[in-house]
C-alpha cells in the first residue's frame, strides 16, 4: 500500500512539473495597439464670441510686432473670446507639452505692412503669435 501511495505521489509531482514547462515559445497573446499619434493643426478660423480688445492687450500686440521689426501700424481684423482646449491655445508646436485643461482666452487677428498676424491670449494675458 505504501508503495502504491509513493508511486502515485511521484506521478503527481512529475505531472505537475511537466505542466509548468513550455514546449516552445509562447505566442504573444497581448493585442498590439497602434502608437499614439498627434496632429498639429494650423491656425483655426474664428469661432468664438466677438469682443473688444483691451488697451493692455493691444499695447502688448504692438510691442510684440515692434520687437519683430514690424514698423507698420497694425489694424484689427477680428477679436474673439475663445475657450482653448489646452495650453497650446489652438496653435501647438511639435515636441512641446501643454497644460491639458480648458484655458479661457482670446484670439486677435491683425494686419500690418500687408501681413496678417494671428495672436492668441491665454489666462496669463501675454500674446502668443500663432505661426502656422
Amino acid at each position: 500500500m505504501r508503495q502504491t501511495l509513493a508511486v502515485c505521489a511521484a506521478a503527481a509531482l512529475l505531472l505537475s512539473l511537466t505542466a509548468c514547462m513550455t514546449g516552445g515559445e509562447m505566442p504573444n497573446e497581448s493585442p498590439s495597439r497602434t502608437p499614439f499619434e498627434t496632429s498639429s493643426p494650423g491656425a483655426i478660423a474664428p469661432s468664438g464670441t466677438p469682443i473688444d480688445v483691451s488697451q493692455q492687450a493691444w499695447d502688448a500686440i504692438v510691442a510684440d510686432l515692434a520687437q519683430r521689426g514690424v514698423s507698420a501700424e497694425p489694424e484689427l481684423v477680428s477679436a474673439e473670446a475663445v475657450t482653448w482646449n489646452n495650453g497650446a491655445l489652438g496653435c501647438p508646436k511639435p515636441g512641446m507639452n501643454y497644460t491639458q485643461a480648458l484655458v479661457e482666452g482670446m484670439r486677435v487677428v491683425v494686419t500690418a505692412g500687408g501681413e496678417t498676424y494671428d495672436y492668441r491670449f491665454g489666462s496669463e494675458g501675454s500674446p502668443v503669435l500663432c505661426e502656422a
